[in-house]
């Protein structure tokens, strides 16, 4: 089941042809995306994941079309979902540079798709991951920003061929680290960690993206009272902390419990208390 819709509202088939063979997305990969959750209608964080959207097609000198036609669009996909039988759906916005030799007319859609058994099982068993380097210092952003390390572009090749490596490996998940030694992010996914009544991730500054879902949880866990803490740590603190959770928009605030072969600590009242506060939020 997926239903389709373009920048003008249009229903689209989700079965017939799209994008031209000459669109750049499809030559080079040159466009941005953003998966939003849809539940029972509500979209989560929709403001954050468009402000990631446009900081991205900045990034990518990409002329985004203007907010209201993604709203327009994603609105024509959730009316168009058939919520009696489906209770979630993963809302994908994409965004291309458009055809090549083109007037630069940027191409733009938006796609509903249900959330599959993978991601379901994740959630409920938790997560295996290993550490794979990721092949640049954390300082790179910032000496190098035309390599887009901060941006969600669609050329998501590595990341994928990461995944790959992780399940060779017997493993669900990827926690990319820097190369002195420090966490970066996951392929689809923030990293957070807990030290007692802290919560902790990777800053953006390092060349990761700025999680919605992690971003979502700190407001929640400040609310009730929780620390939290934007700033860098090294490897070695996943093995020693009191939980490390992956977040990302779909598969949410998901536990790790074994790294690089090793368990680590994974208590399920936390995990409970934690989805608990960023379920609270909506």
């Amino acid at each position: 089941m997926r239903v389709l819709a373009l920048l003008d509202g249009t229903l689209a088939d989700p079965e017939a042809p799209l994008m031209r063979a000459d669109d750049l997305s499809v030559t080079r990969g040159d466009g941005i995306f953003e998966t939003i959750l849809v539940v029972a209608r509500n979209a989560r964080e929709m403001g954050p994941h468009l402000d990631r959207l446009e900081r991205s097609g900045a990034l990518l000198d990409i002329p985004t079309p203007p907010r209201a036609a993604w709203e327009r669009a994603a609105q024509a996909v959730i009316d168009a979902w058939p919520w009696d039988t489906d209770h979630e759906m993963a809302l994908k916005l994409v965004c291309s540079r458009g055809v090549d030799g083109g007037d630069g007319t940027p191409t733009g859609f938006a796609m509903g798709s249900p959330v599959g058994p993978d991601t379901l099982r994740k959630r409920r068993d938790g997560l295996v991951a290993v550490t794979l380097d990721r092949g640049f210092a954390p300082d790179l952003k910032e000496r190098a920003p035309w390599l887009l390390l901060s941006a969600k572009t669609l050329s998501y090749a590595v990341n994928m061929a990461a995944l790959r490596e992780a399940e060779r490996r017997g493993a669900d998940e990827v926690i990319f680290t820097a190369t002195d030694g420090s966490v970066l992010e996951g392929p689809t996914s923030a990293v957070v960690l807990a030290r007692g009544r802290t919560l902790i991730t990777p800053p953006p500054s390092s060349g990761i993206l700025p999680g919605t879902t992690q971003g979502a949880l700190f407001r929640a866990a400040e609310k009730a009272g929780w620390e939290t803490k934007v700033e860098p740590f090294d490897q070695e603190e996943l093995r020693t902390a009191d939980g490390v959770w992956m977040t990302s928009s779909v598969r949410l605030v998901t536990p790790v419990h074994t790294l690089d072969g090793t368990p680590i600590k994974a208590d399920p009242e936390l995990y409970r208390d934690l989805t608990g506060l960023y379920e609270s939020l909506y």
